[in-house]
């Protein structure tokens, strides 16, 4: 039985973070300052790095609590049973009275991006509601967190998961330096090389950059750190001196949007069930997939179809 089969169908995550509706425009090229180009094709998305996570998690075989918000506008609706149609429970998804958060995302014709976020309901998550769903971190295996809902919200989901014992993996995206207290909390802090460089106030363009910065975010006091370097693959360094490089998997870039989170939920799955390097091939593997599709939850794969790929993978 190949390592990537044996995701735990049963393991269990909760998230806590944002949830967008992504308003997503093809362009030729982006505009300069003061340019206006025109869109090739404007479309509507469910996102944000939360409910990206959550549902990649899903796809990838947990069952899935998100801890989150939405407004009373037209999107709320929408949000919350895409969320609830890909498997993620919404049972601690609190109505905000003001508009659902939104990203207005472009993307070039080699498929990267620009996003600009308007935060809405995500940025009135209180660390009061997250602390209700106490029993919904408890009872998880894993933590994801990232940088799109006050940071009071996340450090007390943080707090709450670590008291608990459940494993905590978190994103600091966007880019956002966090405290110092909250790092022997995080017990693998996954970032790509721009947040990495703005944790670290150093380049990370290298691997051998990324180790630096690796090395310095451990001796603040996270566990593990994963710096994702793009077309280099990523680095993963941990406290215990494990020290594992991950290539990517070439294919036909399309829109990289949602391929980080794709990558961090697909990863807290497997690592219930794999050794940190299968675990890592399996969610290079999927985000991989991911930037090979347009749009952020839709392009996410399923555990099925990643499995698929790493089959074809090893035969060639």
């Amino acid at each position: 039985m190949c390592a990537q089969s044996r995701i735990a169908r049963t393991a269990r995550i909760a998230v806590v973070g944002s949830v967008n509706m992504d308003v997503v425009s093809q362009v030729t090229a982006f505009p300069l300052p003061g340019e206006t180009v025109h869109a090739t094709a404007t479309v509507f998305h469910g996102g944000g790095k939360g409910a990206n996570q959550a549902v990649a998690a899903a796809a990838a075989g947990a069952g899935v609590e998100f801890i989150g918000a939405v407004g009373d506008d037209a999107f709320a609706a929408p949000l919350a049973d895409g969320l609830a149609a890909r498997g993620v429970g919404i049972a601690a998804l609190a109505r905000k009275p003001t508009t659902s958060g939104q990203a207005f995302i472009t993307v070039d014709a080699t498929g990267q991006n620009t996003i600009i976020l308007s935060a809405g309901a995500n940025g009135q998550i209180t660390a009061r509601e997250v602390e209700a769903a106490q029993a919904q971190i408890a009872q998880a295996d894993a933590l994801l967190t990232q940088n799109e809902i006050p940071w009071e919200a996340t450090f007390a989901a943080l707090t709450l998961a670590h008291r608990a014992g459940v494993r905590v993996i978190a994103n600091p995206a966007p880019a956002f330096e966090p405290p110092s207290e909250a790092y022997p909390f995080i017990d693998a802090l996954i970032l790509n090389e721009i947040e990495a460089a703005r944790l670290t106030h150093h380049a990370v363009v290298t691997i051998e950059d990324a180790e630096q910065a690796a090395r310095d975010l451990l001796e603040r006091g996270a566990r593990e750190v994963i710096v994702t370097l793009g077309a280099l693959g990523s680095l993963s360094l941990s406290a215990e001196g494990r020290r594992i490089e991950t290539p990517i998997f070439p294919v036909n870039v399309v829109d990289t949007t949602a391929a980080g989170d794709t990558f961090i939920g697909m990863y807290a799955v497997a690592a219930t069930e794999m050794d940190a390097a299968q675990a890592l091939r399996f969610a290079t593997a999927a985000s991989a997939l991911a930037v090979a599709r347009p749009g952020a939850q839709e392009s996410i794969p399923t555990r099925a179809e990643v499995e698929a790929f790493l089959r074809q993978a090893e035969t060639r």
